[in-house]
């Protein structure tokens, strides 16, 4: 088809799904942003570019903390799918492409709106892998890029161009976007922020969450994407109620909050109150400091001080019940709250719910039978406020009706045996066939869940066919009949009397409770799932846990015999939905909430929950116990208590209810016995066993005058009996309604006199002539009585319970005497009865007031009751104040209460101090209010009735008293004396609050004037007082009252005033006065929006304020006082984790001076009184010091961003201020403040280098705010300091205007070289080319003044170079800094200097402008890298430390030094990180008298270099031991060993030193140090940089790393890269290879370490290993053949330095092939075959029975020892010269290094091998057991010659000159010799304990002996074990004989030491001759030692042959030749093994 361009390249967003069918088309999700590029003739299709979201997988790749990149896919696509924004301009049409262009210019040409259709960046598919979205989005074909890098202005995006399409134009390039605002974000803007946030948290959050590994910050992150995501889709598509959506937005604000938070970036301030916009420069910033403080320092929004008259209403609607559905079952809900003190009080009435039979709940028609909504509960009812220890609980009662047969009670779980009916658990099979049943996902079992479209439950247990049916009624007394109501059936039997035996009756079951304290407090919808308990007669297996839906209050509702409860079995579970409420009226909430509460029954609190607004009249009786133990007596009419019947068992006990009237006529309807029910006559409760509780409250209502002349009637009975006792209680009592509280109720015996009333004719009888409780206790003569406990509340507004209120009420007929004492007990009168009475109460004193007025005693009574009713209002329990306001506005009508009033009043203010009256003022003051209200109403009723008489002047008297109240108010507030403290501080707190009340009476100007002198009369308060002054303020702004410009203008010029003495200038910070501070801020707060005049009065006063609370030492906080309080104590928070940094009043000071700046009035600074100079520089110290962060912290973002808007306003008003008189003529330069300027400049440098201005490196979120809040800031900064620099330069000559190209240059510009050079470069690096281009003239200026006065830029460079090295520390890498562009810029601005020929400023230029480019190179590969520990990155930093070290820039070099060292510290390369320490230790010398500066980073204090070098060796030394580099540390120990010893001679330390070096080496003789692994690593291809390419390198490994390890690492770290184990590749190819390899440290075969035995492996390995700089790999080797033609062949690497290295690797210098002699090829195969064999062995020693490991070594010893093998090691020793052994005269020769190499690790691997082979004999591993009989015979032939060197034969002893040897027998166990494999190898180093092997021998010479022993023998030991020599020499004159016994019982049985701390042992040692020589033994470390002396002497003998294995000896005069005697003149001869000789006489 054909295609054409669009005219411009456009931008849409697909608005429909897309999927694809050919291989060019594009998938399209809805959301996906494309780049239309072209489209068909007809327009149905389009080609574009795609830019879905990023891949979490590109994470893998990513740098730490960078934002992941979007792919680019390219395709068609139809025009349908898909809906165009907007056009993006060309790159022609605007200069965007410059490099001046500002981002403001690149947001104006690319703002786009962004789709809003759910697209967030967080989709199903934003996270799918790169390989499905390459099989769902074509792949760019033809050369295209399937991925971009981050866009810049020269990226372009390669062509798709078809073989039928025009040349196209290049792809888009997404430019910089400030915002995406969509459509809906005018009306909905936290659409598109959610959208923003998603984005972010998707492209730079996620990735770091998963490569980190926080699972569990990720699944939070998650879950809260979830919700966000619904609102936003909930808000988008307007599906909620204006309510609901505003509560949604709340919420949805600090869900974005706690998103940025866990993603750990800033948060951003958004305004639930503007429907969730970002808060911008035109909000204000009180209100963003506001909201910024508590979002980030807080978890949640502060909820405002709950008002504890706030009422609380719970909505319950109960979802379903797992109940049994062959019975009904009623659940009654309640609520009941329990104190600390475990106080149980039910709060509200019932509320009943009935299922039927079957389980139907209910239908959708009777929906609302199920819900109710429980009114009317304050907040210490749920726990708020003080009651914040006390639980609140919903109760739910099951009960259900049960067949009762006499004499048998029913059991609660059905537990029990019941014949009737069965609640078995198991279920039997049904006749009907399987029923069938579905999981319920509620309960999580095969049993269905009620419901309300009648679903039924499957049956519990029991069977379907034994439902009970109801039998039939009974005969009774009349009158007493139980009624058929509240569960229980009864009826009429037959006129017998006929008595059935069964009969239903309701039973509790179960009990439930749910403690709804935390629920209540959350205000959100929740369902909960209520378990019911019932009592057990065993402890059940049930979990008692909260968890488990127990709570100790089962306990107080169930009386359990047992104390056992286990979850019931006839009722589990009830599923409710709960919804809580606040709102101060149910009705109102139940009419303004249709969708929820339509319909719903109300069940209310038994009581008020404050003063109450409606009549009400309700009576509640509770039906707590019956006292019928069978030691109780009933009472009986006319006679003593007799006792109970011995028939009654009391299992069913029930109690029934009636109200009757004197007469003993019932009152009908009257109970209700719960909420929702419908009222009965007479109410019969549920059946319980004798000692439990009913605890069933009834509620009564009675018309009024049944209340006064009724009584309630109870009956109790035993079904199925008939009553037996009654009792009653009147309802009135004295003239009063009955007390509230518990009754005990005498029970009477029902018989003929009890059955009625009244007496009947004969005057006997009659219930009510007896007592109706138990006044007395009469157990002393009858017993117990028998009692009925019963409670009784009243809840009415028109019954009262008081006498005192009801004479008061009533005071005109009662006599006038009692009057004035009713009104002095009035203060007696309980709360709650004043309030429910409010109105009456009220009437009554004022017309008392009236009736005596004149009379000042009854006046003061009257005043003093109202008063104290008034006072109530403060009572927080009780909302009295709305019934006061009422009453004065409807009902008040005492119109000639006046002056009586104002007359108590100003007779209570006229003595404040008197004893008597000042209790009465200060109570009088906190309701002046109230009183004012009602002088005010009276006045204007009594001008009413004056107009009715014809008087219409004014009244002054009534001023005048008016008048009067005020002045002695005056004159009190002005009095010091202490006693009125308390009186002040009430008239300040409640003062405002009089003003209104006083409209009615005066005018709004002399209401002001009033309110102005009572502040004016407050100017001397202190301490407290000055706070609550303030508040008074802050209460007079809010009023409005004086909210007319008018009054504002007068408040605000007195405030200046009223707060000056409070704040400001303060030689002393006290916490008095930072709380005054606050309150001042509060204050302007308040007036800031109409303050004109009086801002420069307060700037001085915020900036003194600032400066002074700054100087003072900060601490971090754990609690939070929310700012600007207008209240005391301020309202604070705790804070949640680590303590945080910050200060209230520098918060909320910092606001103000924010606020100041943007008062469109201005600053007007130089209208203050004070030197403007300093109020200039304070003002600037305190903007630098905001902009640094010093009053608050920097991730405040929102706050941040807008303080540098405001700076900037203020230093554009100081510029003007400054440009006009602040810069004097050239003539008066000394009159130039410079400090004055200083401060401006470093002010606006650090404004606008800030980085919170650099949009370009921000995510998308933050820029968008940023761009929000400030705008542009750089543009106009930048603008205004190329304004005022170029206004402190004086203008130039035209010389110079010519080779610079400066109109203005030097003057006072001079003065701030160097000082401002560093944050002119910080500048230079912005991206902002605006700015850029401005800070690189001014750089240019500096530049030229400096050379102009000193001709060197040395004083520049230094101060650069210290500018880039801290800049880099912090500020994250940009286009700018890293293409250094201006550098180039700079370059320019000198251009005219090049064609001069050898200027020497351009060419001191060129040399600078290099050096720092090197520089910043360095500086840029440091920075740039992920701050790991590889090898290239460690490169870079050592390039950049040689750099510093040459520029003598000693500091910086310092800092990185530490810096590397604690890189590799953390990276846990110790060694290296001691390295790193030495180039620090190197810059001083070991000289005591030189002193070292003091260092701040690291730390390090001023001391001489000696202690400055002794203290960086100590850290050295602590590094080396910790990564056990053991020859580094004693290097530097024997460093401070010399100092100690030859410099300073302190012996001291020298002598710690000494210990710590013996300890370095103790350890390396016990070590088991492992050597780590090398590798070569050659770089090959073009791919890498030249600096690596063809390069190789060893690296060093970690120990016991493996080369696919070692090359993940290497791929992790080149992740381009290829890597090769073996081959080659052609250094030319294109991409990355590694080409990796193995190599071993090359040893020296001529190390003397060759030239001894019995040397331990890692000593060995530590002489030859520990600074390795040779590497070696076997290229070829020969082993096979003549040992004369083996060889190896080795190629050889020498590395540049040795290691270890501080970058853990080395370049390759040299590379050397070598090959091996014969020789050498023996001695490195025996060494490894030694080294091989021995880590087997210790191997062994830790895993005695692994077999495989036995089957190994016995394989290796078997090829050592057997004869015919060819591969045996002991074939080398062919390579020794041999001696004739027939020449006993011939002088032995010396052997050759490499002969006596070889022969010595010919002698360790012989010991290795018996060692082992020792071990083995007392193996239980029946391999090595076994292996050691098959091979100990051949090893004693293979290796006999090394056996008669370290272990020769005993020759037969002589009388006279012989020692007998005897070696340690091993431990018997059990008759067989035990062996122990471990206990063989010393410290694991393979060092044999000689003690059992070697055998002694006897030298003589001219009657001198030597002894090896030492020491003195011991006493012989028996032993029964033979132990026959395997070689035996006699004879003295050097024949001997020699042979080798071929039979196993002569075979050498080897000895060794069970234990090494074993002292002695013996061993009898058996001759030829078969006698037995006893001598003494050493112990085993003598024995050891003097064997170590023997093998050393042996090694000195090198002229010795063997005949046969054995061993001739020639004269001693040869041997002693051989053993070098004689070489050290010495009385006692040293041999070379160190072992000494004595001569024995």
């Amino acid at each position: 088809m054909p295609w054409r361009p669009l005219p411009r390249i456009a931008f849409a967003v697909a608005t429909y799904p897309f999927d694809t069918k050919v291989d060019n088309e594009l998938p399209l999700e809805i959301g996906d942003d494309l780049y239309i590029i072209e489209e068909t003739l007809d327009g149905e299709w389009l080609r574009g570019y795609l830019l879905p979201p990023p891949s979490l997988l590109a994470g893998l790749t990513s740098i730490k903390g960078q934002t992941l990149e979007s792919r680019v896919f390219s395709g068609i696509f139809p025009r349908s799918c898909v809906e165009i924004r907007d056009n993006v301009p060309d790159s022609n049409d605007d200069d965007t492409h410059d490099g001046d262009t500002s981002v403001h210019d690149s947001e104006q040409n690319a703002s786009r709106p962004c789709s809003d259709s759910g697209k967030s960046g967080i989709g199903s598919n934003s996270g799918k892998q790169d390989a499905e979205a390459g099989r769902r989005r074509t792949e760019p074909r033809r050369g295209q890029s399937a991925s971009s890098p981050r866009p810049s202005h020269n990226a372009r995006l390669s062509k798709t161009a078809g073989a039928d399409s025009p040349v196209k134009p290049q792809a888009p390039v997404p430019v910089l976007s400030m915002g995406d605002e969509s459509s809906t974000s005018v009306h909905e803007p936290l659409i598109d922020e959610i959208a923003s946030c998603l984005r972010e948290w998707h492209s730079t959050n996620f990735h770091e969450l998963l490569l980190n590994r926080q699972y569990s910050k990720l699944e939070h992150v998650s879950q809260l994407i979830q919700t966000i995501d619904l609102a936003r889709r909930q808000l988008l598509h307007s599906l909620l109620t204006d309510r609901e959506a505003a509560a949604l937005r709340e919420k949805t604000v600090w869900d974005l909050v706690r998103g940025n938070k866990l993603c750990g970036g800033e948060v951003i301030v958004r305004d639930p109150a503007q429907r969730g916009k970002v808060m911008v420069g035109k909000d204000s910033v009180i209100d963003i400091t506001k909201l910024q403080s508590v979002m980030s320092l807080l978890d949640e929004s502060p909820l405002p001080q709950i008002e504890t008259t706030a009422l609380h209403h719970l909505m319950v609607d109960i979802k379903s019940f797992a109940g049994p559905s062959n019975e009904p079952a009623t659940l009654d809900l309640s609520l009941v709250a329990r104190s600390a003190g475990s106080t149980m009080a039910t709060l509200t009435e019932t509320f009943s719910v009935e299922v039927s039979p079957g389980g139907t709940m209910g239908t959708v028609a009777r929906d609302a039978h199920m819900r109710t909504l429980l009114t009317d509960l304050t907040s210490a009812d749920i726990g708020d406020g003080t009651s914040a220890d006390s639980d609140l609980f919903l109760v739910v009662k099951v009960r259900t009706t049960q067949q009762i047969t006499a004499g048998k009670p029913a059991s609660r779980s059905g537990a029990g045996s019941q014949p009737n009916t069965s609640f078995s658990r198991e279920k039997p099979p049904s006749s009907s066939g399987p029923k069938a049943s579905r999981r319920s996902l509620m309960w999580g079992s095969t049993r269905s869940a009620f419901s309300r479209g009648g679903t039924k439950l499957d049956a519990l247990s029991e069977h379907p066919d034994e439902r009970v049916h109801t039998a039939g009624g009974l005969p009774t007394r009349e009158g007493l009949v139980p009624p058929s109501t509240a569960g229980s059936t009864s009826g009429r039997g037959s006129a017998e009397g006929s008595q059935k035996m069964q009969i239903a009756a309701s039973r509790l079951v179960g009990v439930g409770v749910l403690n709804l304290k935390s629920l209540l407090k959350e205000y959100e919808e929740s369902e909960q799932v209520i378990t019911i308990w019932s009592p057990s007669s065993t402890g059940g297996s049930d979990v008692h846990d909260a968890t488990n839906g127990w709570d100790s209050l089962v306990y107080d509702m169930l009386n359990g015999e047992s104390g056992h409860f286990e979850k019931s079995r006839r009722a589990e579970r009830l599923l409710v939905s709960l919804k809580p409420f606040n709102h101060p009226d149910a009705d109102a909430l139940i009419k303004s909430t249709p969708t929820l509460l339509s319909a719903i029954s109300k069940t209310s609190k038994m009581g008020f929950s404050g003063a109450p607004t409606r009549p009400r009249s309700d009576i509640y009786i509770t039906i707590n116990e019956a006292l019928l133990a069978r030691q109780n007596f009933v009472s009986r009419y006319g006679g003593s208590a007799t006792p109970l019947s011995s028939n009654m068992l009391g299992n069913n006990l029930v109690v029934s209810v009636n109200i009757r009237r004197q007469s003993g006529e019932r009152i009908e309807s009257c109970i209700y016995p719960s909420s929702n029910s419908q009222p009965c006559t007479t109410w019969t409760s549920f059946a319980v066993q004798r000692g439990e509780k009913w605890s069933q409250t009834l509620r009564l209502s009675l018309s009024p005058p049944d209340v006064t002349t009724s009584h309630v009637v109870l009956t109790v009975a035993e079904l199925p009996n008939t009553p037996f006792a009654m009792a009653y209680i009147p309802l009135w009592d004295h003239q009063a309604f009955m007390s509230n509280g518990l009754h005990s109720l005498l029970l009477y015996r029902i018989d003929e006199y009890t059955h009625s009333a009244r007496p009947d004719s004969t005057g006997k009888g009659g219930y009510l002539t007896l007592p109706w409780s138990a006044r007395i206790d009469s157990s002393d003569v009858t017993g117990p009585l028998a009692v009925l406990r019963v409670e009784s509340y009243l809840c009415s507004t028109r019954f009262s319970q008081d006498r005192t209120l009801l004479g008061l009420l009533k005071w005109r007929d009662g006599p006038k005497s009692e009057v004035s004492n009713l009104l002095r007990q009035l203060m007696f009168v309980p709360e709650i009865e004043v309030v429910t009475h409010l109105s009456d109460v009220l009437d009554s004193l004022f017309s008392i007031l009236v009736e005596h007025q004149g009379n000042d005693e009854f006046e003061d009574l009257v005043f003093t009751a109202l008063v104290r009713v008034l006072g109530i209002v403060h009572d927080r329990r009780f909302n009295v104040s709305p019934l006061v306001d009422q009453y004065a506005e409807s009902k008040f009508n005492y119109p000639f209460a006046t002056p009586c009033l104002v007359r108590s009043f100003t007779r209570l203010l006229t003595k404040p101090t008197e004893l008597d009256t000042a209790p009465k003022l200060r109570a009088t003051l906190k309701v002046v209010r109230h009183v004012l209200k009602f002088i005010t109403h009276a006045r204007g009723q009594q001008k009413v009735k004056e107009v009715g008489i014809g008087i219409t002047g004014s009244s002054p008297g009534f001023t005048r008293h008016l008048q009067s109240i005020f002045k002695a108010l005056d004159s009190m507030m002005r009095s010091t004396a202490p006693v009125l403290v308390g009186s002040q501080t009430l008239a300040v707190q409640h003062f405002h609050t009089w003003l209104p009340e006083l409209t009615g009476l005066l005018t709004t100007e002399e209401i002001l004037h009033i309110a102005i002198d009572f502040m004016d009369s407050c100017a001397l308060v202190k301490g407290k007082l000055v706070l609550y002054k303030l508040i008074l303020i802050i209460n007079y702004s809010k009023l409005d009252l004086f909210a007319q410009p008018e009054q504002r203008s007068a408040l605000s010029a007195n405030t200046v005033r009223w707060i000056a003495p409070h704040w400001g200038h303060t030689s002393e910070v006290t916490e008095q006065w930072r709380d005054q501070v606050r309150l001042c801020c509060s204050v302007l707060a308040s007036q800031i929006h109409y303050l004109n005049s009086e801002i420069p009065d307060y700037i001085p006063k915020i900036v003194q304020s600032f400066l002074a609370i700054q100087s003072t030492e900060r601490k971090p906080k754990d609690r939070f006082s929310l700012l600007f309080p207008t209240s005391y104590p301020f309202p604070s928070k705790p804070l949640e984790g680590e303590p945080v940094d910050f200060d209230e009043p520098l918060i909320e000071l910092s606001a103000l001076l924010s606020a100041s700046s943007n008062s469109p009035n201005g600053m007007q600074v130089e209208l203050s009184v004070d030197d403007i100079s300093t109020i200039l520089k304070n003002t600037l110290q305190v903007h630098l010091n905001i902009l640094e962060g010093g009053a608050f912290p920097l991730s405040w973002l929102s706050v941040y961003t807008y303080h540098h808007k405001s700076t900037m306003k203020t230093l554009q008003y100081i510029a003007s201020m400054l440009l006009d008189s602040a810069l004097p003529d050239p003539d008066d330069a000394g009159d130039f403040d410079t400090e004055l300027w200083r401060l401006f400049f470093m002010t606006l440098l650090k404004l606008v280098g800030s980085g919170c201005l650099a949009l370009e490196t921000f995510p998308e979120q933050k820029r968008r705010a940023v761009w929000k809040i400030a705008g542009d800031v750089r543009k106009d900064g930048a603008e205004l300091l190329q304004q005022t620099w170029e206004a402190i330069g004086w203008d130039t000559s035209t010389d110079e205007k010519t080779r610079y190209g400066l109109t203005k240059m030097g003057g006072y510009q001079v003065q701030y070289v160097p000082t401002l050079v560093g944050p002119i470069v910080q500048l230079c690096l912005s991206v902002h080319g605006g700015l850029r281009k401005v800070a690189v003239e001014v750089l240019q200026t500096m530049i030229v003044s400096e050379w102009t006065l000193s001709e060197d830029l040395s004083v520049i460079q230094t101060e650069m170079i210290d500018c880039l090295d801290l800049l880099f520390k912090d500020q994250a890498m940009t286009e700018s800094i890293m293409q250094k562009l201006f550098i180039r810029e700079l370059l320019e601005r000198f251009d005219s200097l090049s064609y001069i020929e050898d200027d020497p400023l351009y060419v001191a230029l060129k040399d600078f402008i290099e050096t720092l480019d090197v520089f910043l190179d360095l500086l840029v590969a440091v920075h740039s890298g992920d701050g790991s520990g590889e090898a290239h990155h460690l490169t870079n930093r050592l390039d950049l430390m040689g750099f510093l070290r040459d520029m003598h820039k000693e500091d910086i070099f310092i800092r990185y030094v530490h810096q590397l060292a604690l890189l590799q510290h953390n990276t846990g390369n110790h060694t290296e990180a001691g390295l790193a320490l030495q180039l620090h230790a190197d810059l001083y010398d070991w000289d005591p008298t030189s002193t070292a500066p003091a260092l701040s980073d690291p730390d390090f204090p001023e001391q001489s270099h000696f202690e400055r070098k002794e203290r960086i060796f100590f850290d050295m030394i602590k590094h080396f031991e910790d990564g056990e580099a053991w020859s580094s540390a004693i290097a530097a120990y024997s460093e401070l060993r010399k100092q100690y010893e030859e410099n300073i001679f302190d012996f001291a330390k020298l002598a710690r030193t000494e210990r710590a070096i013996a300890n370095l080496y103790d350890t390396l003789a016990k070590g088991d140090k492992l050597i780590p692994k090398y590798f070569k690593v050659v770089y090959k291809g073009l791919g890498f940089p030249i600096n690596l390419r063809d390069k190789a390198y060893v690296y060093q490994g970690s120990h016991g790393e493996r080369t696919t390890a070692f090359t993940d690492r290497m791929q992790e770290q080149y992740q381009a890269a290829q890597i090769l184990t073996n081959g080659d590749v052609d250094s030319e190819v294109e991409g990355q290879y590694l080409i990796v390899s193995p190599v071993s440290p090359h040893r020296d075969l001529q190390h003397q370490v060759f030239q001894r035995s019995r040397v331990a492996h890692p000593i060995r390995d530590f002489l030859l290993l520990s600074t390795p700089q040779e590497f070696s790999v076997s290229s070829k080797r020969n082993t096979s053949g003549p040992v004369t033609e083996h060889y190896a062949e080795k190629i050889v690497y020498t590395t540049s330095e040795a290691f270890p290295s501080i970058l853990r690797r080395s370049e390759i210098a040299k590379v050397d092939h070598i090959k091996l002699s014969a020789k050498e090829t023996a001695l490195e195969r025996i060494v490894r075959k030694t080294q091989e064999m021995t880590a087997v062995e210790r191997q062994l020693a830790e895993n005695e029975l692994n077999g495989d490991l036995a089957q190994l070594m016995i394989a290796a010893i078997s090829i050592s020892v057997l004869p015919d093998t060819e591969s045996s090691v002991a074939s080398y020793r062919s390579l020794l010269p041999v001696f004739d052994p027939e020449d006993l005269d011939e002088v032995e020769q010396e052997l050759s290094r490499d002969d006596n190499a070889i022969k010595i690790a010919l002698i360790d691997h012989a010991i290795m091998i018996k060692r082992s082979l020792t071990s083995f004999s007392g193996s239980s591993n029946q391999i090595l057991a076994r292996g050691h009989q098959d091979l100990y015979p051949h090893f004693l032939s293979t290796f006999a010659p090394e056996i008669a060197i370290f272990a020769p034969s005993v020759p037969h002893r002589t009388s006279d000159s012989s020692l007998n040897w005897q070696g340690p027998l091993p431990a018997r166990e059990g008759g067989q010799m035990k062996g122990n494999i471990h206990t063989s190898l010393t410290n694991g180093t393979g060092i044999v304990e000689e003690a059992s092997a070697v055998q002694p021998i006897t030298l003589r010479q001219r009657g001198t002996r030597l002894s090896f022993l030492g020491g003195k023998t011991k006493g012989p030991r028996q032993s029964n074990v033979e132990i026959p020599s395997p070689t035996q020499t006699t004879g003295v004159n050097g024949d001997s004989n020699s042979q080798e016994s071929k039979s196993k019982d002569n075979l050498v049985r080897p000895l060794r030491s069970q234990s090494i701390d074993t002292t002695h042992s013996g061993s009898n040692q058996k001759s030829r001759s078969g006698s037995v020589d006893v001598t003494g033994t050493s112990s085993i470390q003598d024995r050891s030692q003097k064997s170590r002396e023997l093998v050393d002497i042996i090694e000195g003998d090198f002229g010795r042959s063997f005949d046969n294995g054995v061993l001739r000896i020639g004269s001693v005069r040869k041997r002693f030749s051989a053993l070098k005697l004689g070489k050290k003149p010495s009385k006692s001869n040293g041999f070379a093994g160190g072992g000494s000789v004595h001569e024995e006489q």
